[in-house]
C-alpha cells in the first residue's frame, strides 16, 4: 500500500524535476535536492514556484494531447 502511494507521488510530483533534468541533462535527483534545500532556506517559496511549474507542465501536456 505504501509503495503504491510512493510510486504515485513520484510519478505525479516529480514530473517537473524529470522534465527539467531531461531538458538540461542533469540528474533529476539533484534538481529535487535543490528544491528541498531552497525550500528550507527560503521558507517554502520554491515550493510555490515548483507547483506553478507543475501546473504549466500539465497544461502543456494537455495541449499536446488535444492537438494530436
Amino acid at each position: 500500500m505504501i509503495e503504491k502511494i510512493k510510486t504515485y507521488f513520484e510519478k505525479q510530483a516529480y514530473g517537473v524535476c524529470d522534465w527539467w533534468g531531461n531538458f538540461y541533462g542533469i540528474p533529476s535527483s539533484k534538481i529535487r535536492l535543490f528544491f528541498i534545500y531552497a525550500s528550507f532556506l527560503t521558507a517554502g517559496s520554491p515550493l510555490i514556484i515548483y507547483l506553478v511549474m507543475a501546473f504549466v507542465l500539465r497544461l502543456r501536456n494537455m495541449m499536446k494531447q488535444h492537438r494530436g
